[in-house]
């Protein structure tokens, strides 16, 4: 694993990175690290949710969901009478 050292880092900076890694119960350090990773690392790809879900419901062969038939509308019943 590789080293890095951040100089200047201004010192507000520093104590709200200390209290964010102190919420998420981990060192400074890790929560750097965490930081990092979400920043460079490709997010998750939202296509592929949809072709997951677009594969689990393949099997029903419908190219359209069915509307199924509207009832009437009943009378609200009366009130203040």
């Amino acid at each position: 694993m590789a080293a890095i050292t951040i100089r200047n880092i201004d010192d507000e900076i520093k104590n709200r990175l200390r209290l964010q890694a102190a919420q998420h119960g981990c060192s400074m350090e890790q929560e750097v690290r965490e930081i990092l990773m979400r920043a460079v690392l490709p997010k998750r790809n939202q296509t592929a949710f949809a072709q997951r879900i677009q594969k689990h419901f393949a099997a029903l062969e419908l190219d359209a969901l069915p509307v199924p038939r509207r009832r009437k509308v009943r009378t609200p019943p009366a009130v203040g009478r």
